[in-house]
């Protein structure tokens, strides 16, 4: 199974406390040319179920929630690539705070681009600074402060810390579409934080509304 090292780790949760995550969202996936309408309609909230014949091996089985999706290009974070846990008060600790007591956080390998930042997807019931809605279900946060309410019982119901996330360029994800390389299906906020991960393509494909 994958594992993100004490190194990295450390590394990622310091980048939190400075990520500006509209920053992010815009800096990931910024248009080289001038852009121009969408290709289809917005795949935000959807997710992106990797085909059987996806050649890239670090999408090999993969299932991505999309965050964003328009004419600058598009973000999403792979929920199926599980890299263990982490005691809440270790996160608190790569900040230089304390507290939480013995709660875990499961961490997944979010995609390959800037693995040294951390994302937390969580339900949508939460709100706070740097909050980023996805479809009223589920939402990503790119705040320190989303840790401290985590550990005053105070944060999602539901959550997931994500190193990294996978980005395209504009119209590199209508491309893909074109060249049938993913499957969609509407995004299920127990298929993204409950559902055993080794069972999420399987089930992700069961419910699959893009055949190709």
């Amino acid at each position: 199974m994958p594992y993100v090292t004490t190194v990295a780790f450390r590394r990622a949760v310091r980048a939190l406390a400075a990520l500006a995550l509209p920053a992010l969202l815009a800096g990931a996936v910024a248009p080289t040319e001038p852009s121009g309408p969408p290709k289809r309609p917005s795949l935000a909230g959807q997710l992106l179920i990797a085909s059987p014949d996806m050649r890239d091996p670090r999408f090999d089985r993969a299932v991505i929630l999309v965050v964003k999706h328009d004419r600058d290009g598009a973000l999403g974070i792979v929920v199926n690539k599980p890299a263990g846990e982490r005691p809440l008060a270790a996160l608190l600790a790569a900040i230089g705070e304390t507290g939480a007591g013995d709660a875990k956080v499961p961490m997944f390998l979010g995609g390959p681009v800037q693995p040294e930042v951390v994302l937390v997807l969580h339900s949508a019931e939460y709100r706070g600074a740097g909050t980023l809605d996805v479809d009223g279900r589920v939402a990503v946060t790119g705040s320190p402060q989303i840790l401290r309410d985590m550990a005053a019982k105070a944060g999602p119901q539901k959550s997931l810390l994500a190193f990294g996330y996978a980005g395209w360029a504009p119209g590199q994800l209508d491309g893909e579409m074109e060249r049938n390389v993913w499957f969609t299906a509407p995004e299920d906020p127990a298929l993204v934080f409950d559902a055993d991960r080794d069972k999420v393509w399987d089930l992700a494909m069961a419910r699959r509304t893009r055949d190709l």
